[in-house]
C-alpha cells in the first residue's frame, strides 16, 4: 500500500513537471513581434492567443460577457496569481486594474501590449505584483476590429493593417458611455460593475501634433474627480507614473491638446466628460487615464510604451493599494453624504502650470496645393521649452441634491440605462398623489449636424416649479444617496452637459401637440382677456416694448394660448420629479423606503 501510495506521487509529481516544462517551452508569440513590430493580431489571433494562455496558466482566467453590436460577445481577461476571479471576494483584498483595449482598433498598441504583459506576469519573466488583479477587455470594439484595412488612418505610421474607428454600427465607442446607443457599451457597464475597478486605463493612439514624446497621457481632470482622490491623482500619481517612465527612457507629458497649431505656446487640459470612458468611470471614483501613444512615431515605440506605461502604473498602485482603496471609499461616503452636486466644468484660465515641453521647431510656409499658409515642424530642429499649461477646471453650475428622482413608468428606456449601471430603485407600491419639484425648459441650443447618431442639444436652461403629480402604482423610485450618485445626477439633471435631456430622450416633450385655429380662437382670446385683467396688461406691455411682437398677430394669440388654460402642461415640462429633504413629499419617501 505505502509502495503504490509512492508510487503514485511520484508519477504525479513527474507529470508536473512534464506540465510546467511543456508551458515554459511552449510559444506564446504574438503577430507584433514574429514581424519585428510592423503588425498588429487580428481579432481572431487575438481572442485565441488568450485561450491558449489561459489554458496553460491557472493565473488567467477568460470569460465571455454580453454581445456588441457585431453579434460576437465581449471577453474579459483576468489574471491573479492566486487564481481566484471572484471580484466580490478579490476587491475585499486587492486592488483592481482594469485595461480596455481596441475601443478604435485602428489604434491597436494596447491590444499588443496587452498580449504581451498578461503573458509576462503569467510567466512570471516580469514582476508579479501580490496585491493587484489585472483585467482587460482585450478588444472592445469588436466590429471594427473585424473591418481591417491599410488606408483610414492617412497620418498613422504603422502597423501595416488594423481594424476601424467605427463599430459594427459605425458609433464611435468613445462617445456613447452614457447615452448607451450600442450593445458594446450595454456590455461594457455590467463588465465595469462586475469589476469594479480601482484603476482604469482605455489604451488609444492619437495626432494632432509633431513633438518629441512617444507617450502622451490623459488623465481624468482631477478637479472634476474632486476631493482627496482627485489630490491624490494630481499630486502623487501622475507625477510617480511620469517619473517611472522616464527612468526607463520614456517620458511622457500631458495629452497635446491643439489642433493644426504648434503646442510650443502653451495647452490646456482635456475635459473627459462623462461621454468618455474615463468620464464615465469617474463617476464611481474609478482613477482613470488615456494612454494616446503619438501616430507619427513608429508603432514598435508605441506598443513597447504602452507596455512600460501598464507596467509601472501596476508597480505603483502594488505600492499604494492600501491607501488608494481607502481614498476611494473615503470618495464614495463623501459623493453620498455630499448636500450640493457642482457640474459643467469649465476651464480656469486665470490658474496656468509651467510645463517643460520637448517639441519641433515648427514654420509657416505656402502650401503648394492651396496658395495658402501651412504649418510645418521640422523634425532636425528639437526644441525644448517651458510653456503654459491649463489644468485646472471649475464647475459652472451646482445644485442642492435631491434626496430621489421619480421616474414614472412611461419611461422604461431610461430606466433600462439606470439598471444597467446598477443604481437601486424600486416601485410606487399603489397610486397617490404628491406635490412634487420639477423642471420646465426655458431655453436650449440643437446641433445642427448629427452627432454620433444625435442632434444632442446644449446651454440648456431650466426654471423649478412644484406640480401635482398623480403617481400610479409601478412608477419608480430613484434613491440619491448610493454608489452611483454622480451616475445619477450626471444623467438626470437636464442642465448637465450629457444628460439624458441633452442626448435627446426627452424630446417628445419639447413638441407641442395641441394647438389653436386662429379664426376660431381669435373670440374665445378676447373672452379671456376680459376675464384676466392682469394678462390683458401683460399683452399690452409686451407690445408696447417689441415692435416685431406688436407687428406678429399670430405671436400675441399664441401669446394669450400659452397663459391659458387651453395649453397643455406636458408641453416643455421635464417629466422627471425630484423630493427635497424639506418637502412634505419627503415623509412619503421615508415611508416608501421602510416598507422596502
Amino acid at each position: 500500500m505505502k509502495l503504490s501510495f509512492v508510487f503514485s506521487s511520484l508519477l504525479l509529481l513527474f507529470i508536473s513537471c512534464q506540465d510546467t516544462e511543456k508551458t515554459q517551452t511552449q510559444d506564446f508569440s504574438i503577430t507584433y513581434e514574429v514581424s519585428n513590430g510592423e503588425q498588429t493580431a487580428t481579432y481572431h489571433e487575438v481572442i485565441e492567443f488568450y485561450l491558449k494562455l489561459a489554458k496553460a496558466f491557472p493565473e488567467v482566467n477568460v470569460q465571455t460577457i454580453g454581445i456588441t453590436d457585431s453579434g460576437l460577445p465581449l471577453h474579459l481577461v483576468t489574471y491573479n496569481p492566486d487564481g481566484d476571479f471572484n471580484f466580490q471576494r478579490v476587491r475585499e483584498q486587492k486592488s483592481i486594474i482594469l485595461i480596455n483595449n481596441g475601443i478604435h482598433p485602428g489604434e491597436p498598441d494596447g491590444i499588443d501590449a496587452t498580449m504581451m504583459l498578461i503573458r509576462d506576469l503569467a510567466k512570471h519573466t516580469i514582476s508579479v505584483p501580490k496585491n493587484v488583479v489585472v483585467a482587460t477587455i482585450p478588444v472592445y470594439n469588436v466590429g471594427g476590429m473585424l473591418n481591417r484595412n491599410n488606408h483610414s488612418r492617412a497620418n498613422q505610421n504603422g502597423p501595416l493593417s488594423y481594424g476601424f474607428r467605427g463599430n459594427a454600427r459605425n458609433y464611435d465607442l468613445n462617445r456613447d458611455f452614457l447615452k448607451m446607443d450600442t450593445r458594446n457599451t450595454e456590455t461594457f457597464s455590467e463588465i465595469f460593475h462586475l469589476v469594479k475597478p480601482d484603476v482604469f486605463i482605455d489604451n488609444h493612439v492619437s495626432n494632432g501634433a509633431d513633438y518629441q514624446y512617444v507617450l502622451t497621457h490623459l488623465f481624468t481632470q482631477h478637479n472634476k474627480l474632486g476631493g482627496v482622490l482627485g489630490e491624490y491623482l494630481h499630486q502623487e500619481l501622475v507625477p510617480s507614473l511620469e517619473e517611472g517612465l522616464k527612468e526607463v527612457d520614456f517620458d511622457i507629458t500631458p495629452y497635446v491638446n491643439v489642433f493644426n497649431r504648434p503646442p510650443n505656446d502653451g495647452f490646456s487640459q482635456f475635459l473627459d466628460h462623462p461621454r468618455y470612458s474615463t468620464g464615465y468611470t469617474t463617476l464611481w471614483n474609478t482613477l482613470g487615464m488615456m494612454v494616446e501613444t503619438h501616430m507619427l512615431k513608429p508603432y514598435q515605440p508605441r506598443v513597447e510604451g504602452t507596455y512600460e506605461l501598464m507596467r509601472i502604473m501596476i508597480d505603483l498602485v502594488e505600492n499604494n493599494h492600501l491607501n488608494i482603496k481607502s481614498l476611494i471609499s473615503d470618495a464614495h461616503t463623501a459623493s453620498q453624504q455630499a448636500q450640493h452636486f457642482y457640474y459643467n466644468w469649465t476651464l480656469d484660465t486665470t490658474k496656468v502650470s509651467q510645463l517643460n515641453f520637448k517639441g519641433f521647431q515648427a514654420d509657416t510656409l505656402i502650401s503648394e496645393i492651396t496658395g495658402q499658409p501651412r504649418l510645418k515642424y521640422d523634425r532636425s530642429k528639437p526644441v525644448e521649452v517651458t510653456v503654459p499649461y491649463q489644468n485646472y477646471f471649475y464647475p459652472k453650475d451646482s445644485l442642492e441634491i435631491p434626496e430621489a428622482y421619480i421616474i414614472q413608468k412611461g419611461w422604461e428606456n431610461i430606466m433600462k440605462k439606470l439598471e444597467r449601471n446598477g443604481i437601486d430603485h424600486f416601485k410606487v407600491e399603489k397610486d397617490t398623489v404628491l406635490e412634487l419639484k420639477g423642471y420646465r425648459i426655458d431655453s436650449y441650443e440643437t446641433r445642427l449636424k448629427t452627432y454620433e447618431g444625435h442632434y444632442p442639444h446644449y446651454g440648456t436652461q431650466v426654471s423649478e416649479h412644484i406640480t401635482t403629480v398623480n403617481l400610479t402604482k409601478g412608477d419608480y423610485v430613484v434613491p440619491t444617496r448610493q454608489q452611483g450618485i454622480r451616475y445619477i445626477l450626471e444623467t438626470l439633471e437636464p442642465e448637465a452637459v450629457d444628460s439624458f435631456f441633452n442626448w435627446n430622450f426627452f424630446d417628445t416633450v419639447l413638441q407641442q401637440k395641441e394647438g389653436f385655429s386662429p379664426y376660431v380662437f381669435e373670440d374665445l382670446a378676447l373672452g379671456i382677456l376680459e376675464e384676466h385683467p392682469a394678462l390683458k396688461d401683460s399683452l399690452a406691455t409686451k407690445k408696447e416694448r417689441n415692435i416685431d411682437f406688436a407687428n406678429n398677430w399670430y405671436a400675441q394669440l399664441d401669446y394669450i394660448f400659452k397663459k391659458s388654460k387651453y395649453y397643455e402642461s406636458a408641453h416643455l415640462r421635464y417629466p422627471i420629479y425630484r423630493i427635497m429633504k424639506s418637502d412634505d413629499a419627503f415623509s412619503w419617501l421615508e415611508d416608501e423606503v421602510l416598507l422596502k
